[in-house]
């Protein structure tokens, strides 16, 4: 019951961000590179269109979610489509009623709007994907003690702590209802070795 109750506050940080956001549902993560990993694991993603200049884990994910890595020259601002799933990676933008649908991804890295220090989170109006990602994020388990519940899935350890969720709502409390875009300038991934072998539109 103890460890329900803990986990108390990270259901109220999803509400509290789904709210903000415009979702009907939120999942909390570890860091929004998860969040976008079990989006991609979640529609069984096989071959992943990303910008050529983004954070360099995002098409890192794509690889270990075991999809085809195709990087395209695109510009974008605070969030981009992972084409063509409707999965999306808005760790640049956190402000008011910015959910468009599908799988939104979030940063709350301390450079980020909403600067926890670690962690991330989806947006989604889906609700058999909300079932699939929570079981998903807790190593396929519901949040009870070892030895309480069954083993659902397979699944990866990737859950937000309550100490994370405790500090996000107290941000959130004082966080302007809008913020900029943030911006940075990434290097073009084309050009890192480690990315040679893939695919370029």
């Amino acid at each position: 019951m103890a460890l329900r109750n803990a986990f108390g506050v990270v259901d109220e940080f999803e509400r509290r961000v789904a709210e903000y956001a415009g979702s009907k549902y939120a999942v909390a993560v570890d860091c929004c590179t998860s969040a976008i990993f079990l989006c991609l694991k979640y529609v069984k993603a096989k071959r992943v269109i990303c910008p050529a200049r983004t954070y360099v884990s995002v098409p890192m994910a794509v690889i270990h979610a075991g999809a085809e890595l195709v990087l395209e020259d695109f510009e974008w601002r605070g969030v981009y489509q992972l084409k063509p799933y409707e999965i999306f990676d808005g760790a640049k933008r956190f402000t008011r009623g910015m959910y468009q649908g599908g799988l939104h991804c979030l940063s709350f890295h301390t450079k980020k709007i909403l600067n926890i220090g670690r962690g991330g989170m989806i947006l989604t109006d889906d609700e058999r994907a909300v079932r699939w990602l929570k079981l998903a994020r807790y190593d396929g388990r519901q949040e009870k003690h070892y030895g309480d519940g069954d083993i659902f899935c397979l699944g990866w350890h990737v859950y937000m702590t309550p100490e994370q969720a405790a500090r996000g709502l107290t941000l959130l409390d004082v966080l302007p209802e809008t913020n900029e875009d943030q911006t940075e300038d990434y290097p073009d991934l084309r050009s890192m070795p480690v990315f040679q072998c893939v695919s370029a539109s």
